[in-house]
């Protein structure tokens, strides 16, 4: 998934962000940053390229918003590991449970005997 890459640079992810807010012009997202325009256009185009943005022409300005087809896939794709790492999770916390179940007892008693002594 070439999103993860995208994102991986914190002005990319700062992008998005702010087009969470709604579509805005490149020059306003420019305005936004201290790096020069043609960087945050190539910013621009890595997150078009990842489709995690969308553009469109007005007039003599390209408009950026946020694709909500590319965020769609990102979404089902962390849903798919997010219930992964649930069901595993959840079976760590049931061994967990068994063992402290099983070794609670036997720490009492050698909490005890110490006390005895």
């Amino acid at each position: 998934m070439q999103c993860f890459s995208a994102l991986a640079d914190p002005t990319r992810r700062s992008i998005v962000e702010l087009l969470s807010a709604g579509e805005l012009s490149a020059g306003s997202i420019a305005a936004r940053f201290e790096i020069s325009g043609p960087a945050v256009s190539q910013h621009l185009k890595v997150l078009r390229e990842a489709r995690l943005l969308r553009v469109r022409v007005d007039a003599q300005r390209r408009m950026y918003a946020l694709d909500a087809e590319g965020l769609a896939e990102l979404d089902a794709w962390l849903t798919r590991v997010r219930r992964f790492w649930s069901r595993s999770l959840d079976a760590l916390e049931d061994q967990l449970r068994t063992e402290s179940r099983s070794t609670a007892p036997a720490r009492r008693t050698h909490a005890i005997r110490r006390k005895k002594k």
